[in-house]
């Protein structure tokens, strides 16, 4: 059985092609990352990919973790102008089985593949077994999932599009970024405050605040942070108030969810901005929740640092589906039969 999987995003796509024995071995043939902005559909990119493999046949299963809501196998993605369709991609490409999960749901299954050491504790207390867990993150956009565990111990995922919950301030200067980005897009989701694409509007709004003139060139993380080491002022400032916001946030998805089980932050932003996010200034920003800061308190809350979170959990997923399990299955029969 041969099986692609893909962590599509924003900014870049994450994929890997795996081939499985009917013993249940696995040999990692081809791994890539591209550029999303690269390719015009996501045919092109798999294309590309199989060409860069150099596959000699199309994989027999195709999975691919998408950011944004998906409707009957069908999706328009939030942050990159594409639109798929499982059926058009079975037929377009020649894969048997092509399927797609939101892009959070894998990340909330990688949490499984984790080790010590792809995780750090960002708030103490230890997770309670077989207790909800949850997992957000900001890359280019805003993610969020949750997991139950069953009878059996283990977790089903589900993927929400909680990014896009209404934003609500946490103080005057927060009230003023509302303004400043309802002024812009009309509906200000958490995404538009918290997120790899608000960076440019943070910077704005810090630049607009200590009255410093506008640059003119737009401002994305990499060169936010790099302003930052310089000792900008208002990029010290923006990305404090990210730090403030993103903290905030966490403390809102514990609340929500109350995951004693454990809270992950994950995402692109989560392994470059280490140092801010280990800060006491993100986890106060978390527990400022005034009467219920005591639930936020008592919350396992860790970053995950694993860049291949979402890859490893698109993985994990294709394995369980049903036409994955059952062609393994009856390769193993065949294989025992002696057929």
């Amino acid at each position: 059985m041969e099986l692609i999987a893909a962590d599509i995003g924003g900014t870049k796509s994450w994929l890997v092609w795996v081939a499985y024995t009917p013993e249940g071995g696995a040999q990692q043939r081809f791994e890539q990352v591209y550029a999303s902005a690269a390719f015009v559909t996501a045919d092109d990119l798999i294309r590309q990919f199989m060409t860069d493999a150099q596959a000699a046949a199309a994989p027999d299963c195709l999975l691919l973790a998408l950011p944004g809501p998906l409707h009957a196998q069908h999706v328009r993605l939030t942050n990159l102008d594409w639109t798929l369709d499982a059926a058009d991609m079975r037929a377009t490409l020649g894969i048997p089985s092509v399927r797609f999960i939101n892009d959070f749901q894998a990340a909330a299954a990688g949490v499984a593949t984790l080790t010590a050491d792809d995780v750090v504790a960002l708030n103490a207390p230890p997770a309670e077994v077989n207790s909800v867990r949850a997992i957000t993150g900001a890359g280019t956009g805003l993610g969020l999932a949750f997991m139950l565990a069953g009878a059996d111990g283990r977790y089903q995922d589900f993927p929400t599009e909680g990014g896009h919950i209404d934003f609500a301030p946490a103080n005057a200067m927060q009230a003023r970024l509302l303004k400043h980005l309802r002024a812009k897009y009309g509906h200000v989701s958490w995404e538009r405050a918290v997120s790899g694409s608000a960076m440019g509007d943070l910077y704005d709004f810090c630049c607009a605040e200590l009255g410093c003139p506008p640059t003119g060139v737009p401002v994305d993380g990499p060169a936010l942070t790099a302003r930052a080491g310089l000792g900008e002022a208002a990029a010290v400032a923006a990305l404090d108030l990210f730090v403030d916001l993103y903290g905030a946030w966490v403390g809102n998805v514990a609340l929500l969810y109350q995951p004693r089980g454990g809270l992950y932050v994950a995402g692109g932003i989560a392994v470059h901005l280490q140092d801010r996010l280990r800060s006491p200034r993100f986890m106060a920003a978390a527990a400022d929740k005034g009467r219920m800061r005591g639930v936020v308190e008592r919350t396992p809350i860790f970053l995950v640092t694993c860049s291949r979170l979402g890859v490893q959990g698109a993985i994990a997923t294709a394995l369980a589906q049903p036409f994955f399990s059952h062609h393994l299955d009856s390769d193993t029969e065949q294989s025992r039969s002696g057929t």
